[in-house]
């Protein structure tokens, strides 16, 4: 090797060379080999150690402490004791010397690189490792220093990584808990001496308005006059190095409470300090002392010390996330939820100079965040356990949470707090179910808060009470399928719902007055529609007019929606004692979409189109919307009156049916279209009354649809029309017996129905098999899509219905299904095409199958396994793309339904089917990375296993009494082992989706049908698929499943655990590569014998460990030398 001082020229060279912009890739590239290879040389480090204390250059500083860290972490074991002794003294040594004039990210990295000889070495030989860290914090000068070592410890320590192995992370851990009390004392004498030091310095504010804090809610929570006026001491201004040492000592508590559980070593003065230090976040004083001052040294300042507020609250939320609480801890907790709600009283206080909301404001945003996970962990983990201390009041906590919520500066930060409302009526709700007696006290208790809360939420979605706020909410960008304005609006109508759920009758009173006050704003601008030369006008002209005429038309769809959503607690049990409430809202739906519908506000003309014209189609839509959710009632309502006097129930019927029919048109918006289809298809399908069909409205509907000179309706619509109508006649009527159902007529009526729908459709027979030219084929192509997609959904909708509807549906569709069978092998190159028919097929096979009849569905899956021949089936796959393979996998799905029909009918296809899975798709898809198609079959393999398991396993009981055990005759084993072999495969697959499927399809196979027990799968498979499950886990590629595997690993294994620990883990042992015999000797050993599963698993995740761990030590060096 050159000479040191050389070797460090030369480096430095390198290095500023690496990094400079002009620097090519390539040459990039020579330099990393070249300082790879000079870092894998035994005695490098001796060089690293020179440079380091040689260098002021960064980058050479930090290449040196790297090549440190891949000696101790990966080439410990092999470097010689009197080696390991020098860097463990230097090291140490070096960091003394320079921490104060290292920049910080070298400084930390070099406390890392003495932490991670300490994980290796200490206490044997490096018995001072963690004395040192304390004699650093205790020292003044060193205080930070010591800080920094203790926070990392703690990180690489307590929670290693994989490189160790188990016995010694264990051995670490308990090392590292035998230090706790001593680490929380010290920790917690710094934090006090700092406070106590400066408070004594601090200067008495003047008397303030919030000087006389400790009112009554605070004496209540705290419970003694001592701990309130503590914690009115005035908060202590820090100096900067004192702030510093703070948020080191406060960030090594944080990360100490994620791992050590809760104990009386964390004291009541530990908590009491960090919720002094708590304070700093919610002191605004702070931040106006450094806006009055103007230096930008202050107003840091005042960030720092928010900060300190930031990290005290993360170590208070650390605590507060651990369920599991200790008897004698609980103490401390009611203590710390005290404390803490004295914050929150602190923060949601209202004086003269101050409105909640400006205090929050002024607030760290980061500490107003770790304060509501604070109430969040509190609600979620703890409510049940304090509720029941007399001495914590929980309505009071319940108010400052109100003020709290409703004056978040920021709309997510009111989401969180909506979340926290809903976590608490949840816990409220579970709690009066599951405790009925004294349902009343616990609903009294808190109903004035609900009531508060209800009332505040409504008020918050209307324009009328927050239009500042809701104009900020984008109603534009759609983001997880709704936009921030309807995320905002569903949030808090769950609130309401819940709270309805808890207080009807409370609930309903505060909601319909306002939706009155609405609607007659809406039903009063009748008297302003003007009729002029083009059609009808709103003469509403003046601009603050049309501003407050958008502010109510928008509140009023939101409470269209309140009022559907609230639908669901009118019916059941309670649909008599609230049938009024009901019955008035119902009518007032009625009356608003029939006028809605009558004067045509959807296409009136107005002094704002781009603004009213969307408000009037909205209110619209949404008054329909809101009467569909109220479908299930009026379905009570029938069964309930059909017999008397159901005069009232009709009117309500026909009323809605006028209201919808004018709307379905072509012409109409199509969001209020398909609002209208929505309710029609609902009023069809869950009311169903008898007198339906007999309605002029919905009569002008069917010849609106049957007529083929009408201008079609949009597809969705389309398709929701004809579902509607089709349900009319096909569904049976409730309340009525069979012989009234009137079933010839329907039918009849069905069949024209379906025949005017596919009157284009049937034509295409005749002409299917000539070629066509490229505009005709289009042409074709939008027939098929349209008539195929309105089949595919009246098949759908009756799917589960009685038999006599489904024959009924398929007597109409019979002669369109055969047309589909024959087009199907003309349009074989056309995916789309091909895609749609299969849709269709699958669905008739799901919903029909029964009436199809044997012959005929045997001569459909004939014709399609005759198409599907390996060559079609590949150029679908590999040429067409996402279509091709969407066609084959509806394919696959079909024969999915039919594999799993009961009874003999379609066992003839058993055969043919796997071979169509095991010789023509499999072999296509087994290479490609690519997930498509592999799901589906998969399933089909389980499916064709699951439910024909006596196609490969014919045991009779008779044979299994005269043997004793049950060793069945076996049939069909090479199918049964080549799909064996197929599901073994797909585990050495990166896919983890498929390979988590396939695990449970195994493991299903083992529950029911006793897999793994089966003779064949014990003495041929069963040791092959456990040793692939551990190189699986070996490998880490699937590192999300480890539970599922360990599981599945123990299922198999339990089959003969003899054979697993005298045969085959030996095997595994003795084929390892990458580890000595005695490595794999201790690791043997360390396998204990146990039966059980949960010892089990935890020993196959020890060998897994183990083995990577002594993989990665003996990843041994190549000697040889490096000039630099």
């Amino acid at each position: 090797m050159a000479s040191e001082e050389a070797s460090l020229r030369a480096l430095e060279s390198l290095m500023t060379e690496f990094f400079h912009n002009c620097t090519t890739n390539e040459r990039k590239r020579e330099i990393e080999e070249l300082l790879n290879n000079f870092a894998q040389q035994i005695g490098a480090w001796r060089f690293c150690l020179y440079f380091l204390s040689s260098t002021r250059n960064d980058y050479v500083m930090m290449y040196s402490l790297t090549v440190f860290e891949n000696l101790i972490n990966k080439m410990w074991l092999g470097v010689p004791s009197q080696d390991k002794m020098e860097i463990r003294s230097c090291l140490p040594k070096l960091l003394l010397a320079h921490h104060k004039t290292l920049p910080y990210f070298i400084r930390n990295k070099l406390c890392k690189v003495i932490v991670d000889i300490g994980r290796q070495d200490w206490p044997m030989f490096y018995h001072d490792f963690f004395t040192n860290i304390l004699q650093l914090i205790q020292s003044p000068v060193t205080t930070p220093l010591g800080l920094i070592m203790l926070k990392t410890t703690s990180e690489e320590l307590a929670c290693p990584r994989e490189d160790l192995s188990v016995a010694r992370k264990e051995e670490l851990r308990k090392l590292l808990l035998d230090q706790v009390q001593t680490v929380l004392g010290l920790l917690t004498g710094i934090l006090e001496s700092i406070w106590d030091k400066h408070s004594a310095t601090a200067a008495t504010p003047p008397p303030s308005p919030t000087s006389g804090e400790s009112g009554d809610l605070l004496s209540s929570l705290l419970q003694s006059p001592s701990a309130a006026k503590l914690l009115n001491q005035p908060i202590p201004i820090l100096d900067t190095d004192s702030e510093y040492i703070c948020s080191l000592a406060l960030e090594c508590l944080a990360h100490l409470f994620s791992w050590i559980p809760l104990s009386t070593s964390i004291t009541p003065s530990l908590l009491t300090t960090i919720f002094h230090f708590a304070r700093f976040g919610c002191d605004t004083r702070a931040r106006k002392m450094s806006s009055v001052n103007g230096s930008s040294h202050n107003s840091v300042l005042g960030q720092e010390r928010g900060r300190l507020g930031v990290l005290a609250m993360a170590c208070i939320n650390e605590l507060m996330s651990k369920n599991c609480v200790p008897m004698e801890f609980e103490e401390y907790l009611l203590r710390m939820f005290q404390q803490t709600f004295y914050l929150l009283q602190k923060i949601t206080k209202e004086n003269n100079a101050h409105t909640v909301k400006s205090r929050l404001e002024e607030l760290d945003e980061s500490y107003i965040e770790k304060f509501t996970d604070f109430l969040r962990l509190f609600v979620s983990v703890h409510l049940r356990r304090i509720e029941s201390y007399s001495q914590f009041p929980v309505v009071e906590f319940l108010a400052l949470l109100f003020k709290y919520t409703f004056h978040q500066p920021t709309h997510e930060g009111y989401f969180s707090c909506l979340d926290i409302w809903t976590l608490f009526l949840d816990y409220l709700t579970s709690k009066i179910k599951s405790r009925l007696a004294d349902k009343e006290a616990v609903l009294n208790r808190y109903e004035d808060a609900l009531v508060l809360l209800l009332t505040e939420v409504l008020n918050r979605i209307q324009f009328r009470y927050n239009q500042a706020q809701l104009e900020e909410l984008d109603d534009e960008t759609l983001d997880d399928d709704q936009t921030e304005w309807q995320r905002y609006l569903r949030q808090s109508l769950e609130v309401v719902a819940k709270v309805m759920e808890l207080l009807p009758t409370h609930a309903f009173s505060t909601l319909f007055p306002v939706l009155q006050d609405n609607l007659e704003v809406y039903l009063g601008l009748q008297q302003f529609v003007v009729t002029s030369g083009t059609g009808h006008r709103l003469n509403i002209t003046a601009e603050n007019d049309c501003r407050r005429l958008h502010c109510s038309l928008r509140d009023l769809s939101s409470l269209l929606q309140a009022v559907g959503r609230l639908a669901e607690y009118f019916t059941g049990d309670v649909f008599a004692a609230r049938f009024n409430d009901a019955l008035t809202v119902v009518e007032r739906l009625v009356k608003v979409t029939l006028y809605g519908s009558q004067i045509k506000l959807y296409n009136i003309e107005t002094a704002v189109p781009s603004v009213l014209k969307p408000d009037l189609i909205d209110v619209h839509a949404q008054s329909l919307a809101a009467l569909q959710a109220y479908a299930h009632w009026l379905a009570q309502f029938y069964s309930e009156v059909h017999r008397q006097n159901p005069e009232q129930f009709i009117s309500l019927v026909s009323t809605a049916l006028e209201a919808i029919t004018p709307l379905i048109s072509s012409k109409v918006q199509e969001k209020l279209l398909l609002s209208a289809c929505h309710l029609l298809v609902s009023l069809a399908t869950t009311v169903r009354p008898v007198f339906l069909i007999s309605i002029p409205a919905v009569q002008k509907v069917f010849n609106r649809i049957t007529d083929t000179s009408a201008q079609r309706l949009p597809d969705k619509a389309q398709v929701l029309v004809c579902r509607a109508l089709s349900n009319v006649l096909l569904l049976p009527w409730p309340n009525l017996p069979e012989s009234e159902q009137q079933w010839a007529v329907r039918s009849t009526n069905h069949a024209s129905l379906v025949s005017a729908l596919t009157r284009d459709y049937r034509q295409l027979k005749a002409t299917a098999s000539l070629p066509q030219r490229k505009v005709q084929l289009e042409d074709t192509k939008v027939i098929i899509h349209q008539t195929l997609s309105v089949l595919e959904d009246i098949v759908e909708s009756i799917s589960g219905e009685s038999t006599k509807s489904r024959q009924i549906c398929y007597q109409s569709l019979q002669e369109s299904v055969q047309v589909s069978l024959a087009l199907f092998p003309a349009f074989i190159h056309q995916s789309d095409v091909t895609d749609e028919m299969l849709s269709f097929f699958l669905t008739l096979f799901q919903g029909l199958r029964v009436q199809m009849g044997v012959p005929f569905t045997e001569q459909i899956i004939q014709t399609f396994l005759n198409m599907f021949t390996r060559e079609q089936l590949a150029e679908s796959i590999l040429h067409e793309g996402s279509t091709g393979c969407r066609v084959v996998e509806k394919f696959l799905k079909i024969l999915q339904v039919v594999v799993q029909e009961p009874g003999q009918v379609f066992k003839p296809f058993l055969p043919s089917v796997i071979s169509l899975c095991m010789e023509q798709v499999y072999p296509i898809i087994a290479e490609r990375s690519s997930p498509d198609v592999k799901a589906e079959l998969f399933e089909l393999l389980f499916r064709v296993l699951h439910h024909n398991w006596r196609y490969f396993f014919k045991s009779s009981v008779l044979a299994s009494v005269q043997r004793g055990v049950a060793e069945e005759q076996m049939e069909n084993e090479a199918q049964f082992s080549a799909i064996m072999q197929a599901f073994g495969q797909s585990f050495l697959q990166p896919d983890i989706h498929l390979f988590k499927q396939n695990l449970f399809y195994l493991e299903t196979l083992n529950t029911k049908q006793k897999l793994y027990h089966k003779k064949i799968f014990r003495t041929t498979m069963l040791f092959q698929f456990v040793n692939v499950l551990l190189q699986v886990l070996v490998h880490k590629s699937h590192d999300l499943l480890q539970e599922e595997i360990g599981i599945a690993t123990y299922n198999m294994a339990s089959v003969d655990f003899d054979g697993f620990y005298s045969a085959f883990l030996p095997e595994f042992l003795a084929s390892c590569d990458g580890v000595d015999s005695n490595q794999k000797n201790v690791l043997g050993r360390n396998f204990k014998m146990d039966r059980d599963l949960p010892s089990f698993t935890q020993n196959v995740h020890r060998l897994v460990n183990d083995l990577r761990y002594y993989r990665l030590c003996n990843d041994s060096l190549p000697p040889g030398t490096v000039k630099l």
